[in-house]
């Protein structure tokens, strides 16, 4: 690993976050959650509450470097001399910084653009109960009116309103919004999410769709919730990080 950079410009700690986010961005890519230049992870700087990291725009989610990340506070400046003159995708701030700012339980923020994930986003139902995928965020998830590209300061407290205490949203014909406590979870609540609206496009593609009962919906909902369920983010985490391995040193410098 080439860590000269991070032993060079700062602390180990914040170093290694940023080895792991940008190995959550070449993720994304691997798994075709990308759109072009656009959407944007963000990951807190540990023990620096007020501070996040975000990509640098205009870089390739496939070519995402841990130097390329940039360090934010919650009103958009850059903080550290080596991140001057960095671009940062305006939107993306808007969005990261306001959840950043009004929940302290969220690390991780992950917001895509993918055709499935943007045509459920446009459909009056939303997410329907079709698969175990979509039922793991059954009462679990919010829903954000569209208002535009996301310039604006002012949207911030109705997305933060929207958002509520759920992981996950979707941005009405927009696209989606996962986040996590952990880099783990707010990968894997995106997949699920991303998976479960593939199934959904597919499926309506039939002329008769099945629903489970609400109980079992409700009961499903419950089961992803248990506790048992976090070493198995952490180890589906592993397995993802071991697809892109052979990266590692490409992305930690």
């Amino acid at each position: 690993m080439n860590t000269s950079y991070s032993i060079s410009h700062m602390n180990p700690v914040e170093w290694s976050a940023r080895c792991q986010l940008a190995a959550l961005y070449r993720l994304i890519a691997y798994y075709r959650m990308t759109d072009l230049i656009d959407t944007h992870i963000s990951l807190r700087v540990p023990d620096e509450p007020c501070h996040f990291l975000i990509n640098r725009y205009g870089i390739p989610f496939e070519k995402m470097t841990a130097s390329n990340l940039v360090k934010i506070d919650h009103d958009g400046r850059i903080l550290e001399s080596y991140d001057q003159g960095k671009k940062v995708n305006a939107a993306g701030f808007v969005i990261h910084s306001a959840i950043h700012h009004a929940r302290s339980d969220v690390n991780c923020i992950i917001h895509t653009h993918t055709a499935d994930g943007v045509a459920v986003s446009a459909q009056k139902h939303g997410l329907l109960p079709l698969s175990q995928h979509a039922l793991k965020f059954y009462e679990q998830i919010g829903y954000h009116n569209y208002e535009g590209i996301a310039l604006s300061l002012d949207e911030q407290q109705r997305l933060v309103s929207d958002l509520g205490t759920h992981r996950c949203m979707i941005l009405r014909n927009h696209g989606l919004l996962a986040t996590g406590d952990t880099l783990a979870r707010a990968f894997h609540e995106i997949y699920f999410l991303e998976r479960a609206c593939q199934i959904q496009i597919k499926a309506m593609s039939s002329s008769e769709l099945n629903l489970p009962d609400i109980e079992v919906c409700r009961h499903t909902a419950a089961q992803f919730n248990r506790k048992e369920v976090e070493p198995i983010i952490q180890d589906a985490w592993q397995a993802a990080l071991s697809l892109i391995e052979h990266q590692q040193d490409e992305y930690c410098a």
